[in-house]
């Protein structure tokens, strides 16, 4: 009877990695439904931003109050769960604080001191974020987009963290064998005048059941992670690695309309000469997004990484002047339509069925679109390097190029830089009479 909760243990633990495992591997397959892209150029500035931005966390401080609080989380949830290999290894070999065998008290005292100074906090900080969520209502959280689950999960998110942290101070406070040593105790000696009165019996049962908890718990909150925006926190580091390296304001041209266009503009080109063996492959089967298959594994990463922190959107000028465009819908609604689209391929046998459903129209409207000023604050306010202007670019290319569906405004632009060699409605003789008024 010894060794059952250890069987025990080890089933819980291979149940909850396994769930973890299947889910990665359905998120792995809904980013590979999208088109592959080149991403192995600049591999030093790659490295640099994600040491810069996703470990450094850079980009997060440029709010500092909101930023720092954030470093505390990110820093003392990550440490913190360091202790996680000794509850692996004190719950697969039955033993208790292994780390006490293997390390010397004073190492030992100062890594669980630490642990516990984080813990508190991480305490601090998400209380703060609690109150600037569901007292102060920063306007940030409160778009429309974030009624419902999104408002839900940040605050479940925060109530997680709460019960975890403060589990593992109880945990500690409650070990006798532990605080009898007197090191490593900085906060738990304080919690321990708690349970004065309470039996050695009903201390260890108490110190038990808190690290049966502490460690069901992590498991369900890495489970967790598929189904909420903290998935961040794992996508970040590959999000900022394969993002965006060249200049914001450059555009990817498509092969084929280039192609084209020097064909048109090399006077010695014969128009009517037979095209080159293959040149048929190079052009795309649809110009632009429609639908998330359209898009690349890297819009589609960028999707899954949405932290729906709403920075975007509070520094987008369209939807500061009323429009109906947020980058953070737009990032949010690509998600859910590829969980819709891996839904549909998992109810049948790995096929996708054609549900009548696009991205476009269904979910992104054509309004929301052409609100978009191309500006690229969405894109520099992002603390994971997230691109939602790509996805509104690739989508407007395929309004223009397969639908003919551009507001008036700017057919009538283009009709008179075909005919005119400039935006403006004048004859190119007349185009510099401006200069003799």
């Amino acid at each position: 009877m010894e060794y059952v909760p250890n069987i025990i243990f080890a089933v819980i633990l291979i149940v909850g990695i396994g769930f973890f495992a299947r889910n990665i591997k359905k998120l792995i397959r809904n980013i590979k439904l999208g088109q592959e892209v080149d991403a192995s150029d600049n591999k030093p500035q790659r490295w640099k931003n994600m040491a810069y931005i996703a470990l450094g966390q850079s980009k997060m401080v440029k709010r500092p109050i909101s930023g720092f609080l954030h470093v505390i989380v990110y820093v003392g949830f990550i440490i913190i769960n360091i202790e996680v290999l000794e509850i692996i290894i004190d719950g697969l070999f039955g033993t208790h604080r292994i780390g006490l065998s293997v390390l010397p008290n004073a190492v030992y005292g100062f890594l669980i001191g630490t642990f516990e100074i984080l813990a508190v906090l991480v305490l601090v900080a998400v209380t703060v974020f609690w109150i600037r969520r569901n007292i102060i209502k920063i306007k940030r959280f409160l778009s429309s987009e974030m009624k419902g689950w999104p408002k839900s999960d940040g605050n479940v998110i925060l109530y997680f963290e709460v019960v975890l942290m403060a589990l593992f101070l109880i945990m500690n406070a409650t070990d006798t064998e532990f605080q009898n040593l007197g090191i490593g105790n900085v906060i738990s000696q304080f919690i321990a005048p708690l349970f004065d009165g309470v039996s050695p019996e009903g201390l260890s049962a108490i110190e038990r059941t808190a690290w049966w908890l502490h460690i069901v718990g992590i498991l369900i909150f890495l489970n967790y992670l598929y189904f909420s925006k903290h998935l961040h926190i794992l996508l970040a580091f590959p999000n900022v690695y394969f993002g965006k390296v060249e200049p914001k304001g450059k555009f990817n041209n498509l092969e084929a309309v280039t192609a084209e266009v020097k064909l048109m503009m090399d006077p010695d080109a014969d128009p009517f000469a037979a095209a080159p063996e293959g040149a048929e492959d190079d052009v795309p089967a649809k110009f632009g997004a429609s639908d998330v298959m359209d898009l690349s594994q890297i819009q589609l990463l960028n999707a899954y990484t949405c932290t729906e922190c709403g920075r975007c959107t509070s520094e987008c000028p369209a939807n500061l002047t009323g429009k109906k465009l947020s980058p953070r819908k737009i990032m949010m609604d690509t998600r859910d339509r590829l969980e819709e689209v891996g839904k549909n391929i998992d109810a049948n046998n790995g096929e996708f069925k054609d549900d009548g459903k696009q991205l476009l129209g269904d979910y992104i409207t054509n309004e929301e679109l052409w609100a978009c000023t191309t500006c690229n604050a969405c894109v520099e306010a992002c603390p994971v390097s997230i691109n939602p202007l790509s996805i509104i670019m690739d989508m407007r290319r395929y309004l223009v190029m397969e639908q003919s569906a551009a507001p008036m405004e700017l057919n009538t632009m283009m009709t008179n830089i075909e005919n005119n060699g400039a935006p403006w409605p004048y004859n190119q003789m007349d185009r510099l009479n401006w200069k003799d008024e």
